[in-house]
């Protein structure tokens, strides 16, 4: 009965080999895995923000996949010899690891700063031309016709308003997120870059793939981004992107294209503060009267 029983196999997709006494090759196994971590940043950005250019970024990270699955079965470079013994599996020219992370990082620097256009802090300009006219309304009685502003100067109330409105203004403006500078946004383009950079060489580490390998990866998957960059230009610039946001499945899904000049961040968030803000002015007016 024993001997009918089948070999299990076992599932690669997060298998990783390393040295349990190297700190070193602890490191490169859990950078093995930062290909699958920006599977999930993807799905759950898309899920979450339903932006375009989220989309389209993963759509071009799986197709530059589909590019690395062709290129190992038309070149068929085992890898190094020792990693057979431990388990390594399939071919080794382009590491495909090493690809998918330098088609990540290429593909948000050119997007942070190539096609990212965050607007001027507008807001910022107009909350205080806001609470500037607001105030001076309020100190000279400029503004409104003048039965109104004696009307105004003698409803204790109306004051208090106006006073609300500037502390709003004033709070809104606090807590505004400004958008990133270039200076900022090429920081974070090289931060990414020198993740990919360290997942390209934790493969070389872990024996998994020869330096050949590894820099066949890097240039398959920067070469691999600028297409794809060059790709979604044309289609932006033939209007095919708006027409597919508005076609019903799109609409149905909600999908938006804001992230070209809104970082994510900043979405909905003045709408939040007012909400907020207005809920505690709300709140202290009841209190009021409860007193009164």
């Amino acid at each position: 009965m024993a001997d009918d029983i089948t070999p299990l196999a076992s599932l690669s997709l997060t298998h990783v080999y390393y040295n349990p006494n190297d700190p070193i090759s602890l490191l490169c196994a859990w950078l093995a895995l930062v290909p699958q971590a920006l599977c999930v940043v993807y799905v759950t950005l898309i899920w979450s923000t339903r932006e375009a250019e989220v989309a389209l970024m993963f759509a071009g990270q799986l197709a530059c996949e589909a590019v690395n699955f062709a290129l190992k079965r038309l070149i068929k470079e085992e890898r190094p010899r020792h990693i057979h013994t431990t388990g390594g599996k399939g071919y080794g020219m382009p590491s495909s690891h090493s690809q998918f992370a330098f088609f990540w990082a290429v593909a948000l620097g050119l997007f942070l700063l190539a096609r990212h256009r965050p607007p001027p802090t507008k807001n910022s300009i107009s909350h205080d031309a806001a609470a500037a006219s607001t105030m001076q309304q309020q100190q000279t009685g400029t503004g409104s016709p003048p039965a109104a502003v004696a009307a105004a100067a003698d409803d204790r109330e109306g004051r208090q308003r106006r006073q609300r409105a500037v502390i709003l203004l004033r709070d809104i403006e606090r807590f505004a997120h400004e958008p990133w500078s270039f200076a900022q946004r090429a920081a974070v383009s090289v931060v990414a870059l020198g993740l990919a950079c360290a997942v390209a060489w934790s493969r070389i580490y872990l024996g998994y793939h020869t330096p050949k390998q590894v820099l066949a990866g890097v240039a398959a998957g920067s070469v691999s981004a600028v297409g794809w960059f060059a790709i979604t230009y044309m289609v932006r610039q033939a209007g095919l992107l708006v027409w597919a946001l508005e076609m019903p499945v799109a609409r149905w899904f909600r999908l938006r294209d804001l992230v070209v000049e809104e970082d994510l961040c900043q979405a909905g968030w003045e709408k939040w503060e007012t909400q907020r803000l207005a809920s505690r002015q709300q709140q202290s007016e009841t209190k009021k009267r409860k007193t009164t």
